[in-house]
């Protein structure tokens, strides 16, 4: 597949592109098979469409609840196919090309270099050994502090599976879990709680929604921050604000009736997981029309580039939030840690921000309007799929198949990139554009 994806698609972002619509058709037939399923059927190509491209783009939307619906080989399908599309279908590829002795050449390294947001080809190879070895490290760290509750709970064996599954879906962060069994689509509802899990779980989505090249800014630089890379200084600042606002206003206004432990716990959990994991341990329905918003809000922000996770991303965010500063400061370009942003940079940032919103907007639009539900509620699905988080107030099951077509269009969108999309179908500039003349226009 590696080669022959390369040799037909000449621009690495089709190949991208390509790559997970051809995991995700696999995942769907696969899905499809009677064994995958508990009672021993074939499952309806559009359900197991949905729960294949949910899985790769690591969203956690599902029609059917995981643990009640699909069988052991099912869930094993679903997990692998977790870890494909959180580590990127060409990461994967590449690995394997590269532990089976194949050359990389010039055309794989480039597309390597666009599939994690690296910097430049050079090294990429190298980069691609650490991001696996640090993935794998990081998830079975997790599994082993998971297995000590979820071992108690399930037993030795069932136990270690859960905790690997729940390890494994938190650091893609993908949302999707194993609780069915208590109560479907509960997610982690009863460990509102639960130190272990709460703290392990919303861990694992900070650490995989970074950035894979913020990781080797931490492992190069240890404790210089100054030395860090303007992209790792600006991913970790904005994902502390955005950790710490949320966070005071659910300790504050959401869960003020709970008892103080529990109500830390929520109140972190509930600010990490819209940024875009899918977990919740806390009833969304309950919350108010205000606290839903900001999560609605959160998750169209999502991850950070190059990361497990899906969404705007962080720096899209900072861009547009620096580049009003600049405005109202009479600046030319916008700023940070004294580095300036290339116009370039912001004009993506812009273009980026307009297609999440006339997407999430469109397909909210659209929902409600064919399934006569309320908008609020239509928006939050929309904004959690091309968010690619997972987190529902429990309409998608019972959505018709156009809404669901609807939404795996919108996940396909949120986990590949606007740009990658618009990249793949202009693979080249339009040369012709720098001979027009110039006219000033105002704007606002």
């Amino acid at each position: 597949m590696w080669r022959r994806l390369h040799k037909n698609n000449k621009s690495p972002f089709r190949v991208i592109i390509f790559g997970f619509i051809l995991v995700i058709l696999a995942g769907s037939l696969l899905l499809m098979l009677p064994i995958s399923s508990q009672q021993g059927v074939v499952t309806p190509f559009l359900d197991a469409l949905f729960t294949s491209t949910s899985a790769v783009c690591v969203t956690g939307l599902v029609i059917h609840d995981t643990a009640t619906y699909w069988s052991q080989f099912g869930q094993v399908i679903i997990i692998l196919l977790i870890q494909i599309g959180g580590l990127g279908v060409v990461t994967v590829a590449g690995a394997f090309a590269i532990l089976s002795g194949r050359k990389i050449g010039l055309m794989q390294r480039s597309t390597m270099q666009e599939a994690i947001a690296a910097p430049n080809v050079g090294g990429i190879v190298r980069l691609t050994g650490f991001i696996l070895r640090t993935a794998f490290a990081v998830e079975l760290l997790g599994a082993a502090l998971l297995y000590l509750v979820f071992s108690r709970e399930f037993g030795l064996l069932q136990g270690a599976w859960y905790a690997l599954f729940h390890s494994i879906s938190a650091f893609c962060n993908a949302g999707f879990d194993l609780m069915g069994v208590k109560a479907p689509f509960s997610s982690l509802v009863d460990y509102a709680g639960q130190p272990v899990v709460s703290l392990v779980i919303a861990l694992l989505i900070v650490v995989g929604g970074i950035g894979f090249l913020t990781w080797e800014d931490i492992r190069t630089n240890r404790w210089h921050v100054h030395k860090y890379r303007m992209q790792s200084k600006v991913i970790l600042t904005v994902t502390g604000m955005l950790i710490l606002l949320p966070t005071v206003y659910f300790f504050f206004f959401e869960f003020a009736g709970k008892p103080l432990g529990e109500r830390v716990l929520l109140s972190v959990f509930q600010a990490i997981t819209p940024r875009t994991a899918g977990f919740n341990t806390a009833d969304l329905t309950a919350m108010s029309e205000t606290g839903q918003s900001m999560i609605t809000m959160l998750m169209l922000i999502g991850g950070s580039p190059g990361s497990t996770a899906g969404g705007m991303k962080t720096t899209t965010l900072a861009v547009l939030l620096a580049g009003a500063i600049a405005v109202f400061r009479r600046r030319e370009n916008p700023h940070f840690f004294n580095r300036r942003v290339s116009q370039e940079t912001v004009v993506q940032a812009s273009t980026i921000l307009m297609m999440y919103l006339t997407l999430f907007l469109t397909g909210g639009l659209i929902i409600s309007r064919m399934e006569g539900l309320p908008i609020l509620t239509c928006l939050f699905e929309t904004a959690s799929a091309i968010g690619t988080v997972g987190l529902s107030l429990g309409i998608t099951p019972q959505l018709t198949w156009v809404s669901h077509l609807i939404l795996i269009a919108l996940m396909f969108f949120g986990r590949v990139g606007g740009l990658t999309l618009i990249f793949a179908a202009l693979s080249r500039t339009q040369g012709n554009v720098a001979r027009l003349p110039q006219e000033r226009i105002t704007i606002g």
